[in-house]
């Protein structure tokens, strides 16, 4: 690809003005913009709630043969190709492109929410504490890693193996022809993807900035609101663009090792500091009821209203949106990086292992934060930090563990390099969108996608339109 071309190409100049006008639209109708969002999302999940249940499911089937039958020994790339990054090293990206943010955002404040409106049953309870527990697991378990896994699969099939260009559009190749991948229809699927990746990123960016203010607010004291975390999106989002332009190898690589290093630092000091008896039993326990529970868990959907009403649609199909709407972002960058591996060993690394390692965070996180409400002296401090701001449960239970100004810094450290990571995968994926499937997507390019990124996150929080 010539690097001069790109901002001639008919996708990069049609996502660029309907990225402006979004944004335009966000500052100057700023109560318009977040009420017709907010509408458009309240119909995507009331009507459209149930092809995201059964599409995420039907996910999970197709990788599981994958790993396990014949065709998990076929090679993303030729038979010859030896994979580019160490495991360790792909592991880093993959994970922190894929989850970050959320974890850190979610690891406490989900279970707890979980515990105070649980999907069946009373509140504040053993049952609900279980349940809470359960359905974390759930979603941040083998569904979501399976629909990326899914996207990425077959990006990195057609492009590796086939030799077809790095866009989404390729893996329609045996409908669309060869020459239309980057025009025409081809065109209409990259630019979908582009704009699930800016608003998907961008919703995590906005989450990640909120938790940096909550972290602020409990550590020094500055009031966490929306013009904090604007001018948190745009200090860490300067540093992404830095970030951005080494590159993968130097940049994303480095940033994801060290990040996975201090997440895993962070967890196992809680699990040293906290309840760590009841952290075990609970991932033990939980994994089986989890794994127990799953086919029923995958097609809840509750049209009965037999357990709490609401529920499903503001935590399940919620979720599934979230992931769907993700795929393109997080499986094209997972692709990108996943040369010379077989579909076995991908799939390995994309579903099975990152989704053991969220369960032990949940239970290390969520078990603390459910033990120290339901046996510990919280008092509801971690309840009512939830209740106030979702940002603010992982710090209100950072407050009863000893080395609580420590375990703050740390995990703010952590969200602001997940942050950056996430930032910088995002840019090389709409670089690689609109520049005709560039592998390495021209540098401008890729800080034009990052400063439209942090731009939208920005509006998002301005405007209040941020998804619940």
């Amino acid at each position: 690809m010539q690097e001069k071309s790109f901002y001639t190409r008919p996708g990069f100049i049609i996502a660029i003005i309907i990225c402006a006008i979004f944004v335009i639209l966000g500052i100057v109708a700023t109560e318009a913009f977040a009420e017709v969002t907010g509408k458009v999302f309240t119909w995507m999940v009331t009507y459209l709630g149930w092809t995201f249940i059964l599409g995420a499911s039907i996910f999970v089937v197709v990788v599981l043969y994958m790993l396990f039958s014949k065709v998990g020994n076929i090679k993303l790339g030729k038979d010859d190709d030896e994979p580019e990054y160490s495991n360790i090293s792909w592991f880093a990206m993959l994970f922190s492109c894929g989850m970050g943010i959320g974890l850190l955002f979610w690891g406490v404040s989900e279970p707890i929410w979980h515990y105070i409106w649980p999907p069946a049953g009373e509140a504040n309870t053993a049952a609900a504490g279980a349940q809470a527990m359960r359905f974390a697991f759930y979603h941040w378990g083998l569904h979501p890693w399976a629909t990326y896994a899914i996207v990425g699969a077959a990006v990195g099939y057609f492009c590796y193996r086939k030799g077809l260009p790095m866009l989404l559009s390729s893996t329609l190749e045996p409908i669309l022809g060869r020459d239309n991948l980057d025009r025409g229809w081809g065109t209409v699927v990259n630019i979908i993807g582009v704009f699930a990746t800016l608003f998907g990123l961008a919703t995590s960016l906005g989450l990640g900035a909120m938790q940096i203010g909550a972290g602020l607010e409990s550590l020094l004291g500055i009031p966490s609101n929306v013009g904090l975390w604007v001018a948190i999106v745009i200090v860490v989002g300067a540093v992404a663009l830095i970030s951005a332009i080494t590159g993968i190898d130097r940049g994303i690589k480095f940033l994801s090792n060290l990040n996975i290093t201090v997440a895993g630092f962070l967890m196992l000091l809680v699990l040293v500091m906290g309840p760590t008896l009841f952290i075990l039993n609970t991932l033990v326990h939980s994994t089986g009821d989890y794994l127990q529970n799953i086919i029923g868990m995958s097609f809840r959907l509750d049209p009965m209203i037999e357990g709490t009403a609401g529920w499903a649609d503001a935590w399940t199909v919620f979720y599934w949106a979230w992931w769907i709407a993700w795929a393109p972002f997080v499986g094209a960058f997972i692709a990108r990086i996943s040369k010379g591996r077989t579909l076995r060993q991908y799939a390995t690394g994309v579903l099975l292992i990152p989704t053991g390692v969220s369960l032990v965070w949940f239970s290390v996180f969520g078990g603390s934060a459910i033990y120290a409400e339901h046996f510990g002296n919280a008092g509801g401090k971690i309840i009512d930090a939830v209740s106030a701001s979702e940002a603010s449960g992982f710090f209100a239970l950072m407050d009863t563990l000893p080395g609580a100004g420590v375990l703050t810094a740390i995990a703010m450290f952590s969200v602001a390099v997940f942050f950056i990571t996430s930032s910088d995968s995002g840019t090389y994926v709409n670089g690689m969108l609109t520049s005709g499937g560039d592998t390495n997507p021209p540098l401008p390019l890729r800080i034009t996608w990052g400063v439209f990124q942090l731009g939208i996150a920005a509006i998002l929080l301005f405007t209040g339109a941020m998804p619940p």
